[in-house]
C-alpha cells in the first residue's frame, strides 16, 4: 500500500509538472515567478476567505468570475487575522506587507492559496493573477508557485473615442472588465468632439439635444456626404449625468480611474452646433457626420470672447463634480485657427495680452482653462499641442506625435503620459489592409511590444506611463472595438506593467496565443492578424516590381500563387530572404502562413495593381 501511494503522488507530482509549463501564460508578465511542486485542487467546497471588509467585493468577483469560467461554485467567507486557512483560497489585506502600492505576492501550494498585499489594489491585482492561472476546462488545479509582482508604471491605460460612435454604459463596462484583467488602471473617455457630444451638461441642455446626434452615415471617413438641409439627425447617443455616476461607481470597484475628455478649443463642432457663439464667425453648424470640413467650417471655440470662458467654467463645473480622478484632459489637439486669425474678438484679445500668434492665443486659452480647472481642484492634461505657445504652468501633457513632445515637457518638469501614435494608435491597421477593416498607416503587434515609454536621459520621475488610443472613426461596433484591442493591448500591458529586461517576444507570442483561448471561451472579440504573412512590394533598378514575403512570428511557412490559385502546402513555399519577380500577364498574388501542417493565417489576395501603388 505505501508503495501504490507513493506512486500516485509520484503521477499527481508530473501531473502538476506538466499543468504548470501548460499554464503558467500571465499577461503581463509577473515581475518574480518561482514554480514549486505540486498543485492546489480547485472544488465546489473551496472557501474564497477575506480578512478586511474592503476585500468583500473582491472575494464576491472571484468567486463570479471562476464560475465564469469553469462552472464552478465556490463559497465566500470573512476570516481574522493574516494568517492563510488550509483548503482555501485566502485574501489577506496586510499594511505590514513588503509589497509596493498595487505590488502583490500570490502564493500556491497543495494546502492553500494565499494573495497578499498591503492595499486593495495589490490584492485586486493578485486576484487577475490568479484567475489566469485557473483553468477553463479539464482538470481544476492551479499550480504551485511563488509570485511577487508589482507594476512598472502607475499610470496604464486606454482611451476609447465615443464621439466618434457611441458605445453603451454597458459596453463601456464590458471593456472595463476586459482591460482589468490585464492590469490597466485608467480608462480615457473621449467625450466631446466634432461628431457628437456625449455628456449631459444640466445647465446647457442644447449639448445632447443637438450635440449628441448627427445624420446617419456610413462608409469611409471623410468620404461621406455632409448634411443635407432639412436631414433629421438620428445617429448618435449621451451619458445622463446618473449614468457617469454609475460608471465611475463600476470603475472604482475594479480599481479603474475614469479620465474624461472634453477636446477644446479645436474639435469642437458638436458643441457649437449647438451654441453657436461659442465660434469665431458664429455661423450656425451641423454636426459632422463624416465628411470634408476642416478649414471649411470653425470647429474651434472662439478664443476672444468671454463667453467662451463662461462657457467652460460650466462645463468643467459639471465634469469635476461626476469624476472623482484628479485630471481632467482638454484636448488642444489640432485646432485649425484660420478663423481666429479673422476674428476681431480673437485680434483683440492678442493685442490686449501682447501675444504674437495664434499659438500663443492656443496657449493663452489653455491657461485659462487651467486656471478654471484648478479653482475645481483639478489638474489639467492635454495633448502635446499645448506645448505650443508656452505651456500652462502645471499642464501635464500626453505625448501623441511620437515621444518628442512627451521629452520636451518631461525635461520642463511636467508630467507625460507617452501614447504614440507610432506605438499606441490601435485605431491603425495590425495586418494586411486587404483583409482588414478600412484605416490608415500600420501598427502590428510586435511592433507594439517593443514599445518604450522611458526614453533615454529623461528623468523617469516625470514619466507617469503610458496608454494606447482607439479612435473609432472606423469602428462602428463595440465588437469591432474589442477586434482592435486585443491583442494589441496585451503587448501595453506587459510594457506598462513587466520589468523592461524581461521582456521576451517568443514567449509573449506563446502567451498571447493561451490568452486568445480565454478571449475566446469569455465571447471576447479579438485579431489574429499576427499569424497573417506580410507583404512587401519594392522596384528594383529597371523599375520592375518584385515581392518580400515575412512574419511577425517565428515557425511560420509561407506559400503564395500568382495563377490565381488559393495557396496551400502543395503551393510554392516561400524562402527567407527570396525576391518573388512577377511572371508574365500575372494580375493576382495570393499568400498564407501554414504552421505544422495547418493553416495558421488568413489568405490574403491583393491584385498586382494595388502591390504597385503600395511602391508609390
Amino acid at each position: 500500500m505505501k508503495v501504490k501511494r507513493f506512486s500516485v503522488t509520484i503521477s499527481l507530482l508530473c501531473f502538476c509538472m506538466v499543468l504548470a509549463a501548460q499554464n503558467i501564460c500571465i499577461i503581463p508578465q509577473p515581475k518574480m515567478v518561482e514554480m514549486k511542486k505540486g498543485c492546489f485542487s480547485l472544488a465546489p467546497n473551496t472557501s474564497v476567505c477575506f480578512n478586511d471588509q474592503q476585500l468583500k467585493f473582491l472575494a464576491d468577483y472571484l468567486r463570479d468570475n471562476v464560475f465564469s469560467l469553469n462552472k464552478l461554485q465556490l463559497s465566500v467567507n470573512s476570516c481574522k487575522g493574516t494568517l492563510p486557512i488550509a483548503k482555501s483560497i485566502n485574501l489577506i489585506l496586510d499594511n505590514k506587507a513588503n509589497t509596493a502600492k498595487e505590488g502583490y505576492v500570490l502564493s500556491v501550494s497543495p494546502e492553500e492559496i494565499l494573495i497578499k498585499a498591503k492595499t486593495s489594489q495589490g490584492v485586486f491585482y493578485g486576484v487577475q493573477t490568479l484567475l489566469q492561472l485557473v483553468p477553463i476546462s479539464g482538470e481544476m488545479k492551479v499550480p504551485s508557485l511563488l509570485i511577487n509582482d508589482e507594476p512598472r508604471f502607475a499610470w496604464r491605460g486606454l482611451m476609447l473615442d465615443v464621439s466618434r460612435h457611441f458605445f453603451t454604459p454597458d459596453e463601456v463596462k464590458r471593456l472595463i472588465d476586459e482591460m482589468v484583467v490585464y492590469k490597466f488602471n485608467l480608462l480615457h473617455l473621449h467625450l466631446s468632439d466634432d461628431q457628437g457630444w456625449r455628456i449631459e451638461i444640466k445647465k446647457l441642455p442644447e449639448l445632447t439635444k443637438t450635440g449628441a446626434w448627427r445624420v446617419p452615415r456610413t462608409g469611409l471617413w471623410w468620404d461621406r456626404e455632409c448634411p443635407k438641409e432639412g436631414e433629421k439627425a438620428t445617429y448618435g447617443g449621451f451619458y445622463t449625468q446618473e449614468e457617469i455616476k454609475d460608471l465611475v461607481r463600476y470603475a472604482s470597484q475594479r480599481h479603474v480611474d475614469i479620465l474624461p475628455e472634453i477636446d477644446v478649443p479645436g474639435h469642437s463642432l458638436a458643441a457649437i452646433a449647438s451654441y453657436p457663439y461659442l465660434s469665431s464667425s458664429g455661423l450656425p453648424a451641423k454636426v459632422n457626420p463624416g465628411c470634408k470640413f476642416y478649414g471649411i467650417e470653425d470647429n474651434s471655440l472662439c478664443a476672444g470672447k468671454e463667453s467662451t470662458f463662461e462657457f467652460l467654467d460650466i462645463v468643467f463645473t459639471e465634469v469635476a463634480e461626476l469624476f472623482p480622478f484628479e485630471y481632467v484632459h482638454i484636448g488642444g489637439d489640432e485646432c485649425y485657427k484660420g478663423f481666429w486669425e479673422k476674428c476681431p474678438d480673437c485680434r483683440k484679445r492678442m493685442k490686449d495680452n501682447g501675444l504674437k500668434n495664434t499659438e500663443e492665443l492656443q496657449s493663452y486659452f489653455i491657461k485659462r482653462l487651467e486656471k478654471i480647472l484648478q479653482d475645481k481642484g483639478k489638474k489639467i492634461i492635454g495633448w502635446d499641442e499645448i506645448l505650443e505657445g508656452g505651456l500652462a504652468p502645471n499642464a501635464s501633457v500626453m505625448s501623441w506625435r511620437g515621444v518628442d513632445g512627451g521629452i520636451a515637457a518631461a525635461k520642463a518638469n511636467h508630467h507625460v503620459v507617452m501614447s504614440p501614435n507610432t506605438f499606441a494608435y490601435l485605431d491603425l491597421y495590425q495586418g494586411d489592409p486587404a483583409i482588414e477593416p478600412p484605416t490608415y498607416s500600420m501598427l502590428r503587434l510586435k511592433k507594439v511590444y517593443s514599445f518604450e515609454p522611458l526614453p533615454d536621459g529623461v528623468d523617469p520621475s516625470f514619466i507617469l506611463g503610458g496608454q494606447g488610443n482607439l479612435w473609432t472613426e472606423s469602428v462602428p461596433t463595440f465588437h469591432h472595438a474589442e477586434y482592435m484591442y486585443w491583442p494589441r493591448a496585451f503587448a501595453l500591458s506587459e510594457v506598462l506593467w513587466s520589468p523592461k529586461e524581461g521582456r521576451d517576444w517568443t514567449g509573449f507570442v506563446s502567451r498571447t496565443e493561451c490568452q486568445l483561448q480565454r478571449l475566446a471561451h469569455a465571447g471576447i472579440n479579438y485579431a489574429v492578424s499576427f499569424y497573417d504573412a506580410i507583404i512587401t512590394p519594392s522596384k528594383d533598378d529597371k523599375g520592375e516590381l518584385y515581392i518580400q514575403l515575412s512574419t511577425e512570428i517565428d515557425g511560420l511557412r509561407v506559400y503564395y500563387s500568382f495563377d490565381n490559385t488559393y495557396p496551400d502546402n502543395y503551393s510554392s513555399l516561400y524562402k527567407e530572404g527570396q525576391k518573388l519577380t512577377i511572371p508574365k500577364d500575372a494580375d493576382t498574388f495570393r499568400v498564407i502562413t501554414y504552421r505544422d501542417g495547418k493553416p495558421a493565417g488568413r489568405m490574403i489576395t491583393v491584385s498586382l495593381a494595388d502591390l504597385e501603388k503600395r511602391v508609390k
